[in-house]
């Protein structure tokens, strides 16, 4: 297992970026890598399940053939502050299992938020390097999108 940790500044208030890392529609638009889309189905009580689907056609997924499907849950929310989740690929393979827990932690940063997000329990079968890439492409998008 291994953690990422990923900070990236986005020029909008901090209200606006924890609405953006805590309501699961609005997660949909931005946490996920480049070469890839998102969907998002609310289950209930802040539980969700994502499923991320490559746009290569050669490329292989966790879950299925072509896409990576984890289910997930808020272990803990401050307002502004911080939002921690809890989440599950869903896969046969053991290299790919075992929960996951994501900290996103907000603070005012000149114009804007400092965004920290530490993924932590990241199974052996993802590689760390390719964690963390895709960490800092989804906080890129999360940028634009409350920037835009």
């Amino acid at each position: 297992m291994s953690t990422t940790r990923v900070t990236a500044h986005v020029a909008a208030p901090r209200e606006a970026v924890y609405r953006a890392v805590s309501d699961p529609a609005v997660i949909a638009r931005w946490r996920f890598p480049d070469g890839m889309t998102s969907v998002v189905e609310e289950l209930d009580g802040g539980a969700f399940r994502v499923t991320l689907t490559y746009d290569a056609p050669d490329a292989r997924g966790k879950t299925t053939a072509h896409s990576d499907s984890y289910r997930a849950r808020f272990a803990r929310l401050v307002p502004g502050e911080l939002v921690v989740e809890v989440d599950e690929f869903e896969t046969d393979d053991p290299a790919l299992a075992g929960a996951m827990t994501t900290t996103v932690r907000l603070r005012d940063a000149g114009t804007g938020t400092e965004v920290t997000a530490v993924h932590e329990g990241v199974p052996a079968g993802v590689p760390p390097e390719q964690n963390e890439e895709g960490w800092r492409m989804a906080l890129a998008r999360l940028a634009a999108l409350l920037e835009g």
